[in-house]
């Protein structure tokens, strides 16, 4: 389990964290710099403590590996990430680009062993991305004990909600 108290000293979000939905797909909109990256990956990994891994994708390779780093730094616990040509193994929470978890949805539909998606930065629309959010929201609604998170601060909150059939979490 993370503590989410010493990773999230001084940051925004964590104020609303707690009242973060432990079930079902949802949107989260919050302010550039109030701690989504750095927060909502360990706090859906504390909902989803022994059911399987957090993925988070990222748009960039080093936005990837810093907010990895980060919470490595933050936690003290091990984490993850996947970037094309560089990986680390981590336990509970992994970052990748768009594209790596593209492949692995390819290669495992199911995505065996995870739990979650959340896709930071939704609002930078790229092909994989999209690509992406479509699978896994498909995936969601096959297995009940999958969900889709989504993460902005500037996306159109109500229409990802209708398009994700998700409550808009939001914090200023």
């Amino acid at each position: 389990m993370f503590d989410l108290a010493r990773i999230g000293a001084g940051l925004p979000v964590a104020e609303t964290i707690d009242s973060l939905p432990s079930t079902g797909n949802v949107v989260i909109q919050a302010p550039p710099g109030t701690g989504k990256t750095t927060l909502v990956p360990p706090a859906l990994a504390n909902q989803a403590a022994g059911c399987g891994k957090v993925l988070v994708t990222a748009p960039r390779r080093v936005a990837v590996r810093a907010a990895a780093n980060r919470l490595q730094e933050l936690s003290g616990q091990r984490i993850g990430y996947a970037v094309r040509g560089d990986s680390r193994k981590g336990h509970d929470v992994e970052f990748v680009t768009p594209g790596v978890l593209l492949r692995r949805l390819l290669r495992d539909p199911e995505l065996e062993g995870v739990a979650a998606v959340a896709i930071d930065e939704v609002h930078e629309r790229q092909l994989d991305t999209d690509l992406v959010l479509g699978m896994c929201l498909e995936l969601a609604e096959l297995r009940a004990d999958f969900r889709v998170i989504a993460m902005s601060a500037t996306v159109d909150a109500q229409r990802f909600s209708q398009l994700m059939d998700a409550p808009v979490h939001v914090t200023e």
